[in-house]
């Protein structure tokens, strides 16, 4: 999996902690070195839950069939060459066991999508994750037999850790620990293609790693300068210097300050671009939702703008805006937009907040979830979750059912009765594309004023504009110009005032 790309400075990648553990492993805890039913020794830090199952609270359970296995001889021989085999590990903290494997599921693709090879997957139902380790400190020498006998070189854990949470398991199961928030970071590298795109996933990652950072072997010896004296530091190296912790930290700074710069730049051309559009009052769709439901593809089905489309997760993370018109003529845009996930970084959200304000501004919002997917309503759920966050959740709202080819005719039935306010379409084969479209020319902001104005025939721009800005109620050719009727924006009606007229003195234009 690739890493933050910090330019000239070098980074110490492993993670900043204390040498000691912290009170919840104290030296004085109990010896919880297992034996061979490891998986039944209770944790004698966890607290007690009343209505968890004590069998629950003191088992590692696996997910059968999340193993990745490649067929094709040739492609299995370069992925063994560059891929990390990987042991995902989870904590069950509320829900049902369904949602525990869903879960599961999701880190299994984000995974493969990083690189990476799944080995095994496994998770704990806990009341809370360990403060030290984690999953249960009982647990963490039975993961570490599991990727020892499976010869795994990575942990990933489905939860955002703190630095000594990575720390200690680093320790104890001896080989890189990577939590869910770098892996999204990492994914979201491999696919930024814009200048943009690369400098909102580099600063989501430098700010994840600022506060990740450690000394050498704890004691933040090493410095720039030394003591005075025939082994100074050389010119410039002398006196007290700087640990390479402060030295990393101080980079990263830098570097932070320089990206935020550039982002403003960049953000204040999208800005230019937005308020073009609202000058000339042309509506705006957005297409939002969950990675890999199929909003890439809805896009070139009601646009054609021939996005790539990928069965995999956040395989466009780049924004498309494409200019369309409805069945009348009315001009309005559309978005498509980065998808969303469930616990999407803070880091992330963050930085791509310029591109996600594009969702925010929007007259409409078509939230696009896959109907084939085991919960659809957790992902609604969670892309309504960054919304809010956003700003965007007082924004009218279509909800696109999409994969309707691959989906169970009883979740769409139970999808559209939970959202009365959705259709059903595949953008795969075209089924229900018409629909879409219909329901968006309806929900587009209507123009407020009502017009009637006999237009010369030398002012076909201003007719060409009505067609674009405007709605038509009628339109008649007559011997002294168009006499056109319906409604306009503001600025519109405005130039139309002057070729105003009403129905009793239109003959005698």
């Amino acid at each position: 999996m690739t890493t933050a790309n910090a330019d000239d400075f070098s980074l110490d990648h492993e993670l900043e902690a204390t040498d000691d553990w912290d009170d919840a492993s104290s030296e004085d805890a109990p010896d919880d070195t297992p034996d061979s039913s490891w998986a039944d020794d209770p944790d004698p830090e966890e607290p007690t839950a009343g209505a968890m199952e004590l069998a629950e609270r003191h088992q590692l359970r696996r997910v059968a069939g999340l193993r990745t296995e490649l067929e094709d001889i040739t492609e299995v021989e370069y992925r063994q060459l560059r891929l990390e085999r990987v042991v995902l590990v989870g904590v069950w903290t509320d829900g049902t066991v369904q949602d525990a494997e869903n879960s599961m599921a999701e880190l299994a693709l984000l995974a493969e999508t990083a690189g990476s090879e799944v080995l095994e997957a496994i998770y704990q139902r806990r009341q809370a994750p360990d403060p030290a380790t984690y999953v249960g400190r009982g647990k963490v020498e039975g993961i570490a037999e599991i990727v020892h006998a499976t010869g795994a070189d990575t942990v990933i854990c489905d939860g955002e850790l703190a630095p000594s949470q990575l720390r200690n398991l680093e320790d104890r199961v001896k080989v890189k620990v990577v939590d869910r928030t770098a892996l999204i970071l990492d994914i979201f590298a491999q696919h930024a293609r814009s200048a943009e795109g690369q400098a909102q996933v580099e600063l989501a990652q430098l700010s994840y790693m600022k506060q990740r950072l450690r000394g050498w072997g704890g004691n933040l010896s090493r410095q720039a300068g030394g003591r005075v004296g025939a082994d100074g530091g050389g010119i410039g190296g002398r006196g007290p210097g700087e640990t390479k912790i402060e030295t990393d930290r101080r980079r990263i700074n830098d570097k932070i300050a320089k990206l935020r710069r550039e982002l403003k730049a960049m953000k204040g051309t999208r800005d230019t671009k937005r308020q073009d559009r609202q000058r000339h009052q042309i509506p705006s769709v957005a297409i939002a939702g969950y990675t890999n439901a199929g909003k890439s593809s809805l896009l070139n089905r009601l646009t054609g703008a021939g996005v790539l489309v990928e069965d995999s997760l956040f395989a466009t993370l780049d924004p498309t805006t494409r200019r369309t018109t409805t069945s009348d003529g009315r001009v309005y845009t559309m978005s498509d937009t980065v998808g969303f996930v469930r616990h999407l970084p803070h880091q992330l959200v963050e930085a791509f907040r310029s591109t996600l304000e594009e969702v925010a501004d929007s007259d409409l919002i078509l939230h696009v979830v896959d109907g084939s997917h085991p919960d659809p309503e957790g992902q609604i759920g969670a892309v309504r979750e960054v919304l809010a966050e956003i700003g965007a959740d007082k924004v009218p709202e279509v909800v696109v059912i999409n994969k309707a080819d691959a989906a169970d005719p009883l979740v769409l039935a139970r999808l559209r009765q939970r959202e009365p306010h959705s259709v059903v379409v595949s953008a795969k084969t075209g089924e229900g594309i018409a629909d879409v479209l219909a329901l968006v020319e309806d929900e587009l902001p209507r123009p407020d004023v009502e017009f009637r104005a006999l237009l010369p025939y030398e002012r076909g721009d201003l007719l060409n504009r009505i067609h674009q800005q405007g709605e038509i109620a009628s339109l008649e050719h007559t011997g002294d110009g168009t006499l056109v009727s319906g409604r306009a924006n503001e600025d519109l009606a405005g130039d139309l005032a002057a070729y105003a007229t009403d129905a009793a003195d239109a003959p005698s234009r």
